[in-house]
Formats: C-alpha cells, structure tokens, sequence
C-alpha cells in the first residue's frame, strides 16, 4: 500500500532534523534548545499517531511505503514501510523518547543531551521501518554514537567511559559481521538474476544452500544477539544500564535492545527460513537458560539498575523463546512482549531516577521504609512492579502467556522449564520492594525539623524540595501506568494490527521447513542449481 504523503519519511527525518537545529542553536539559548526538542519529539509522535490510524488492520504487508532511488547503480534505496510488526515499535520509540527527556532531564550540557537523544530517537525509527537493508545497517549503527556519548557524558560514576568503550566494541564488532552478510546475500543474489539490489522483499528470494544459509544466518544473527542482548552475548548490558543517565536507560532498555529481537524477525526469519527451523533448538536453549541466568543473577544484586538489566536479560529470552518457537501464538507474542517489556522497563528506569532523587543513591540495602514518606511513589512502582513479573491483568502476563502457550504447542519441555522463569522475576523483584520500602523508615519525613539526618529528598522534573513524586512525575508516569492496563486488559487492537503480519511469517518459515534442504552441486543446464527457493 502507498500513501501520497510519506509520512514514514517525515517521520524518521523529523528528530534527525531536529537535532541538526538543536546543534547549531548557540548553548546560551537554553530556551531555544529545549523548544526545539520539544518540537522534533512532538513532531514524530504526532506523524506516529498519524501512521497509526492510517494503518489497516487487515493487510499482512508493508504500509504507507516511500521509496526512492538513492545509489542506483548499486540498487540502495531509501525504501521504508510499515507493518503489524514494525508499527508498535514505532509508536514506543515516539512515546519513550518524550518521557526520558522531560522525566529524567540533564541540565548539563542540555544542548548535546537534547541532540543525542533526538539522534537515537531518529536512528531507532529508521531502523525499525527500513526495508532496504543496507539502509537499516546504517540506521542500526548509527545508534552506537549516541548512546555511546550519552553514557560518556551523563554517565552515573567513574566507570562510565568503561561502560560506553566496552558497549561500542562489543555492538560495533557484532555488526561487522552483519555486513559483511548483508553483501555476501548481495552478491549471491546478484550472481543469480543479473540484478544487484539491497531490498529485503527482493533478497527473500534468493537461492541458498545449506552451508551458505547458516553461514548467512550466523553473519547476520550476531550483531542480533549481541544488541537485544541475548544470552550469553550480554556482558556488555549491565554495565551499560548501571552507567547511563536515568534518560539513556530509558531507551536503552525500552527500545533499543528491540532492534536486535526485531533484526531476528525481519531478516532472519524472512531471509533464511530454512535455517532458522534447523537451528530453532538451539536458540530456544539460549533463551531458556537466559531465562532462569537473568533471574538467578537479578536475585543478587544490590544495584537497582543492575537488577533491572538482569531481569531484561531474562525478559529478552522469553522473547527469543517465543521467536524460535515457530507458531502463531509464540511469535505474536513476542512481538506484544517487545513493546510491553519496553513499556515497563522505561517505567522502572524512570522510578529508579525519582527515587535516587530522594534518597542519593540505588543500593537497594541502603533503603528502607520509603512507603511512609513516600506512598504515591510507592504505589506507581507497584504496579510497574507487577506488570514485570507478569501478573495477569497487567501487560506483562499477555506476552509471557501467548509466549509460553505458543511454545508448549511445538517445543514442549523449553516451555516447561521457562516457567520458572515468571516464579524467580516474583522473588527478586519482591524482595528489592519489600527492602525499600518497608521496614524502618532511614529517610526523615520534611516536616520533621528536628532530625538530625540529612534530607537528601530532591525535587520533581518542576523542581522543589519534596518527597512524594510532583505533579509534573506523575505525568510523566502516567502514559507508562495506562499502557501497561491498557495492554493487560484489552490488547486486541494491537494484536489485531500484529497478527496478519505474524501469520504471513510464520507460513513463510513453515513452507521452508518442509522444503527439502537445498543441495549444493555443479550448475545443471541453463541455470546454477545453488539451492532452492525459500
């Protein structure tokens, strides 16, 4: 389907543009830079919105597509579309980017602060709605650079720059070997039909064999693996997640991490079905042991950040479970759990943010009884809370359950063990709330003059010594607590919008699965039998 206007181009050139602005703007015109934040944000979410009513819920397909010749003679595009899979990603990136700068703002420096955010959030959209893949390289590795400063910049402590180093190599290495498949798929392709072309429907129908697809597939699978994280390829995360400002979390963990889960779905599941029903058990053992290592480790730490980045780690391989498992139910799930796991990961980051204001610090054994002086707070991190650990009326538990039911129908035994999974995210996450806040009260009420303590209780996004969360965050938090009902209650109209898209892929993978696999052999008549078609 296409559309007059293209929107989808506006929509991803709306915060880059805005960024290039906000750079410029002298860094005494702290106004100047902020409204122009707030402009480029405001402009994204309003062409998302747009996109969002445009889109049919019917059509399996790309939507609202725009393409342009960019390098002709080597067949690169600026090519971009939307589909049931890609769509929500889209409206969490436009949602999350306002809340972490106006949740968690950094007066230092706003002008750079700004200017990356607006980066990440440009390079993330164009990401998830690139359909040329050359043009998503690009857009999947330009994201490195603003993370990379926003951790180096607003960093948390000393070992910031660590943290920021050890993320770029690790992601920017994995890449590496993205494209170097992207133009071996190329050249193959090339070789095959006389037509050199970087777009992905065009790419599907190329010819592999057995050796060349999981070679392929593994090219391309580890800049995945390493971005969601996926276990064992995460070391860098929770360092990354402890170090960056409370803002760089946000989307860090809420959309970032779901380029690489995306990348799963859009090439490898579209480009080397094939392989990917060959090598599925594997990549369900990895999720199950990411599973129960992401609770286990949660479990001990002391650091909230850290906690949280665990407990992703264990939510990412539900994710990777249900991918893998190759059935309707499975895959839509996962696909509804990448945008409910980013819902309730920017909530806790944020939560995070607002209670270090209040008491200097996120060792969790460090703070006790903060319900009494603070029960509003306590309150949004409830709910936050449970929707993490996937109580059913809250976002998380739909995922998890179509995720696990869409599992046991075709790997039974991953399923089973993946259970435990939901029980270990109760006890970690339990146990963090209960030491924070219950037991003895160690912050002193404002209106307690007489205590010697210090209040170490700082002020909302508006300012102002407090100790209950401001007006001003509880607006913030506001669009976080209604999605997460809002999707544990009634998530038909997102699965209604996911679900052609999912069933179209899946049959895609599972007319590959019993397709015969392709044999490699010498040229037979007119035409190079180098496999079959997916």
């Amino acid at each position: 389907m296409r559309a007059g206007f293209p929107y989808l181009t506006y929509l991803v050139l709306a915060p880059l543009g805005a960024a290039l602005v906000a750079a410029a703007v002298p860094k005494r015109l702290t106004w100047a830079v902020r409204a122009t934040g707030v402009i480029g944000a405001t402009l994204a979410l309003g062409f998302a919105v747009t996109v969002l009513v445009l889109f049919k819920t019917t059509v399996a397909g790309y939507q609202l597509t725009a393409e342009h010749a960019w390098v002709r003679p080597l067949g690169i595009s600026w090519s971009l579309g939307v589909d049931g899979i890609s769509l929500f990603l889209v409206l969490l990136t436009v949602v999350l980017v306002p809340l972490g700068l106006y949740g968690a703002p950094e007066r230092a420096n706003e002008k750079g602060f700004i200017a990356w955010m607006l980066i990440l959030e440009g390079g993330c959209l164009g990401a998830f709605l690139s359909t040329d893949v050359l043009v998503f390289f690009a857009f999947f590795e330009l994201t490195l650079i603003p993370v990379y400063f926003l951790i180096t910049g607003w960093g948390e402590t000393r070992r910031r720059n660590e943290a920021a180093t050890k993320f770029f190599i690790y992601t920017f290495v994995a890449s590496a070997f993205m494209l170097v498949g992207i133009v071996a798929l190329v050249a193959i392709h090339a070789s095959q039909t006389g037509v050199t072309t970087f777009d992905l429907t065009a790419l599907t129908h190329t010819h592999l064999s057995g050796a060349a697809g999981v070679l392929l597939f593994l090219a391309f699978t580890a800049a995945f693996v390493v971005k969601a994280p996926v276990f064992p390829f995460h070391t860098w995360s929770p360092d990354a997640y402890s170090e960056s400002p409370a803002s760089g979390a946000v989307l860090l963990g809420g959309v970032m991490a779901k380029l690489g889960t995306y990348g799963i779905i859009r090439f490898d599941l579209e480009l080397f079905p094939h392989t990917v029903v060959s090598l599925a058990p594997i990549f369900l053992t990895l999720g199950v042991v990411g599973i129960v290592y992401g609770g286990v480790v949660a479990a001990v730490q002391r650091n909230w950040k850290r906690l949280i980045a665990y407990s992703s780690l264990a939510h990412m391989g539900f994710i990777v479970l249900g991918l893998f498992a190759l059935s309707n139910e499975a895959v839509s799930g996962a696909v509804l759990q990448m945008v409910n796991h980013g819902v309730y990961t920017a909530g806790l980051f944020l939560l995070v943010a607002f209670l270090a204001r209040r008491t200097g610090t996120i060792d969790v054994t460090r703070i006790s009884g903060l319900q009494r002086y603070a029960p509003v707070l306590a309150g949004f991190f409830t709910l936050v809370m449970l929707a993490s650990i996937g109580v059913p009326g809250l976002n998380g538990f739909v995922g998890e359950f179509l995720i696990l039911t869409g599992t046991f129908l075709t790997h039974r035994w991953w399923a089973v063990v993946a259970t435990t999974g939901v029980i270990i995210a109760a006890v970690y996450f339990l146990w963090a709330y209960q030491q924070a806040f219950h037991g003895r009260a160690d912050v002193p009420a404002l209106d307690a003059p007489d205590s010697d303590a210090p209040v170490l209780a700082a002020g909302g996004v508006g300012g102002g010594v407090r100790t209950d969360l401001g007006r001003a965050e509880r607006m913030v938090l506001l669009p976080v607590v209604v999605a997460i009902v809002f999707l544990g209650v009634y998530p038909k109209p997102v699965l209604d919008r996911i679900n052609p898209t999912v069933r179209q892929l899946v049959a895609h993978v599972e007319l590959a699965g019993h397709t015969p696999a392709p044999v490699v052999g010498p040229p037979v008549g007119p035409a190079s039998a180098a496999g079959v078609t997916k």
